[in-house]
């Protein structure tokens, strides 16, 4: 029961408070004045919070991969890999929610009239907009949540010209580790608060919104436990039978179970890494391979975050009557989706911190970062066994790219314990 608590223990806890909430704001409407308040300083707390994190984990996120040199071929591979898998991932997800529509249109006009903060960027070219979005005319104006994808640029240069200013780059080293230290804990402090906070907030929410959005919830999970079988099962294995044969795929199955065990049993891709790597050693992938792609990939390729964050844009644009379909928000959704799920994906606290960029580069208002974080709770365990195994793939694939099939190191069916070869 310990163990249990010590790895479910905060997403209990936070559903209990997302719940509990609802609850209030659906049998007690009387009290939601009272409790709103608590809620809304919670959530200004994580606002004022999200920018400065953004800032010091991107930018040394970029300095340490400059440093430990992982821009060589195999690297240049494995990124590719990457991205390829969760574009496919990305895309798959939008087909899905668009086959299955979460909210049947009885919930798409219930937030209209809260959505007056939402910004409206149908006006001006394509170039435009991109150029409001990736960058700011004067640097004050990057330290705001409206601008977190200027900010990213800009963290991204600070890290590579940190890195290219050798010794005299190492006290700005020193204060982007300490500066992301420091927030990350003053983040941890505050997700203490995550379960009160979440649920007075999610009281008001509800409250305004009714059971609608709560059907939405139930098929939205539906949608994702669904897509996560058929991507578990059968992309996946596709990947591996591509790169490796009916042999290489029969040894990938026999020894993924460890990982996939530990993904599950723990909700962290971190935690399920030292397994994953022995894994895919067993199955035959070079450890050489295996012990760059896989720790790489836990922290920037995330093919089931990618996914469940398809499923917050897109129901957050059905929520909100924004038009959920065409080229456009396809490219999008998609690239937001990949931008959360790679750059976020190390930094603390990072589901909720990715979900309060999305809100904040689509414009949606604060309601709808409560809305999302419900849904990131529901599919936290699907989602992390996606992101082990896309891992896992991503190696057989770089190790079938980057070097011959060798006789010698064919698939090893019985395993080897994990030892080198």
């Amino acid at each position: 029961m310990s163990a249990f608590l010590k790895h479910y223990g905060q997403t209990l806890a936070l559903l209990t408070g997302i719940i509990a909430g609802g609850a209030c704001g659906l049998l007690l409407p009387g009290a939601v004045p009272y409790v709103r308040p608590v809620g809304e300083l919670f959530i200004n707390l994580i606002f004022v919070l999200v920018v400065p994190l953004v800032f010091f984990s991107v930018a040394l996120a970029v300095l340490r991969m400059h440093r430990s040199g992982m821009l060589g071929r195999v690297m240049s591979c494995t990124l590719l890999v990457f991205l390829g898998m969760s574009i496919v991932a990305a895309g798959l997800a939008l087909a899905a929610v668009s086959i299955g529509n979460p909210l049947d249109g009885a919930a798409a006009q219930l937030l209209s009239n809260a959505s007056g903060q939402v910004a409206e960027n149908s006006d001006g070219s394509l170039g435009k907009a991109l150029v409001q979005a990736l960058s700011v005319p004067d640097f004050p104006m990057l330290f705001s949540k409206e601008h977190l994808l200027a900010l990213i640029v800009f963290a991204v240069l600070l890290g590579c010209g940190t890195a290219l200013a050798g010794e005299k780059g190492e006290r700005v080293a020193s204060a982007l580790d300490a500066g992301a230290e420091v927030t990350g804990k003053m983040m941890e402090l505050l997700m203490y608060a995550a379960p009160v906070g979440l649920g007075c907030w999610f009281a008001g929410t509800l409250a305004g919104i009714g059971t609608d959005l709560m059907r939405g919830y139930v098929r939205i999970l539906v949608i994702y436990l669904v897509l996560s079988f058929l991507v578990f099962t059968l992309v996946n294995s596709l990947y591996v039978f591509l790169a490796r044969g009916k042999d290489g795929l029969k040894a990938f199955w026999q020894h993924l179970w460890p990982a996939a065990m530990t993904a599950v049993a723990t909700a962290s891709s971190a935690v399920a890494m030292p397994a994953a790597i022995r894994s895919v050693r067993n199955a035959g992938v070079r450890s050489e391979i295996a012990e760059a792609v896989i720790p790489l990939g836990t922290n920037i390729h995330k093919n089931g975050s990618v996914m469940a964050a398809i499923c917050k844009i897109t129901f957050l644009a059905l929520l909100f009557s924004r038009p959920a379909g065409g080229g456009a928000f396809v490219a999008m959704a998609i690239g937001l989706a990949l931008l959360e799920a790679m750059v976020l994906g190390a930094v603390p606290s990072g589901g909720f911190t990715g979900e309060i960029f999305l809100c904040s580069v689509l414009g949606f208002p604060p309601e709808a970062v409560g809305i999302i974080v419900v849904i990131g709770t529901l599919v936290d365990i699907p989602a992390t066994l996606l992101n082990v195994q896309g891992n896992m793939v991503a190696a057989v694939l770089v190790d079938a790219f980057t070097g011959r099939r060798r006789r010698d190191r064919r698939p090893s069916i019985q395993g080897n314990d994990g030892g080198r070869p």
